[in-house]
């Protein structure tokens, strides 16, 4: 019989726009009989915290970003606007205006929310482990976090990823 094959993920990264790779990837790879665990370390414990209302999507320092308008004629929503780092930088409300265009454009495409696939992850199977040296260095306590969690360092990790099939760094 074939051993169950292993995707190990590492999520450093808490904005809105990097919390889908992680749980899409788990998700499906949980879907397609994976073991799937997932190494939340510095940013990326944000994901595990119970509120996810605030997450952003920063489009400084994101150059290949679209800025697309979800609402419009066609033509308008088509238009690549290229917003100037100096702008995305200056102009106050810059990156809560781009995150609520994203959050609308995510509902009209029916995109999954961030909650709804992170649960949909842990109802999988998929094991979440939120790195224990980050919730001390950035002063968290457990309670911060959702239930159903696991803590542990890079070591813990490790034991895992040093088996797994697929080791994914996002």
């Amino acid at each position: 019989m074939d051993e169950q094959k292993k995707l190990a993920l590492i999520a450093t990264k808490g904005t809105l726009d990097w919390a889908y790779p992680p749980f899409i990837l788990a998700s499906t790879g949980a879907a397609l009989g994976y073991e799937v665990k997932i190494f939340f370390t510095f940013y990326g414990l944000q994901l595990l915290r119970k509120d996810l209302s605030d997450l952003k999507v920063s489009p400084l320092g994101n150059p290949a970003m679209p800025m697309k308008m979800p609402f419009g004629p066609k033509w308008f929503r088509s238009i690549n606007w290229k917003i100037p780092n100096a702008v995305q930088a200056l102009v106050p409300g810059f990156e809560s205006l781009a995150s609520a265009l994203m959050k609308q454009t995510i509902r009209q495409k029916g995109v999954a929310p961030i909650p709804e696939l992170r649960e949909l992850c842990l109802e999988a199977g998929v094991t979440f482990i939120g790195c224990e040296m980050t919730v001390d260095l950035f002063g968290f306590s457990h309670e911060d976090f959702i239930d159903g969690i696991e803590y542990g360092g890079a070591a813990t990790f490790f034991e895992f990823a040093g088996e797994s099939d697929v080791c994914l760094f996002i």
